[in-house]
């Protein structure tokens, strides 16, 4: 069996965590903020467990979503370091190699646009994938939408074939729900955990929502459990594109 007939038969949704593979992927993770690959991160984990070969690109790094001051952090380049210490940290619980770990920073150079996708580019060319994680096009998140923006046109440029699982988020505005991995309650906590080393989106996220972003994250998952009508009371869900 082929990675394709893995991912194309039967009827959808389908369920991740029963899906079996020929031999191991490679699985790019495209995030466009530090913590966006923790959202996903009970799917990750099965398939880092499964001894499939992980690598993340951290797009951005998310400066702006830090409070003014927090942690000492008070100007672009301070706020940078802070988030992206969050995410080593959480690479770390999660058990990710730190080689495979990767901050692009595009996009700080309005002026320099298509310059700034080389990094991509050159990240991408180095670690041809069997799949890709990565935001929906339909977003209300710009840096969301610029990312699979990139990503397509990347994976167009240089002829990857791979599938892309695009992940539901909390600005996703529509999307066809293609495939899931559900997961219980000690997952759940798992997942908290992991979540709250964002401690700069925890302590937003309790400031203007009244909730943390490890309450709003699970909520979304929740609520995309109840709408699968799924065994397990959690659910990462993705739409399925083929990418190049």
């Amino acid at each position: 069996m082929d990675p394709d007939a893995c991912l194309q038969p039967g009827p959808r949704p389908w369920s991740l965590r029963e899906r079996t593979w020929p031999r191991p992927q490679r699985v790019l993770v495209m995030a466009p903020h530090p913590d966006d690959f923790d959202a996903i991160g009970v799917s990750l984990r099965h398939l880092h467990l499964q001894g499939h070969e992980l690598h993340l690109a951290v797009l951005t790094s998310g400066a702006g979503g830090v409070d003014d001051g927090f942690g000492g952090a008070r100007d672009a380049a301070a706020k940078a370091a802070l988030r992206e210490a969050e995410q080593r940290e959480s690479c770390t619980f999660f058990g990710l190699p730190p080689q495979r770990l990767h901050f692009l920073r595009l996009w700080e150079n309005e002026a320099a646009q298509h310059e700034e996708l080389a990094p991509l580019r050159g990240w991408m060319a180095g670690r041809p994938a069997d799949l890709v994680f990565m935001p929906h096009g339909n977003d209300s998140n710009r840096t969301h939408r610029r990312t699979y923006e990139a990503v397509c046109a990347t994976a167009r440029e240089q002829g990857l074939q791979a599938w892309a699982l695009l992940n539901q988020d909390a600005k996703t505005l529509g999307m066809r729900v293609d495939a899931f991995f559900d997961y219980g309650e000690q997952e759940a906590q798992w997942k908290a955990q992991l979540l709250r080393f964002h401690r700069s989106q925890q302590e937003r996220n309790l400031r203007t929502r009244g909730a943390g972003f490890d309450a709003r994250v699970l909520e979304l998952n929740r609520q995309a459990a109840a709408s699968l009508a799924t065994r397990l009371p959690y659910a990462e869900a993705f739409e399925l594109m083929r990418l190049g």
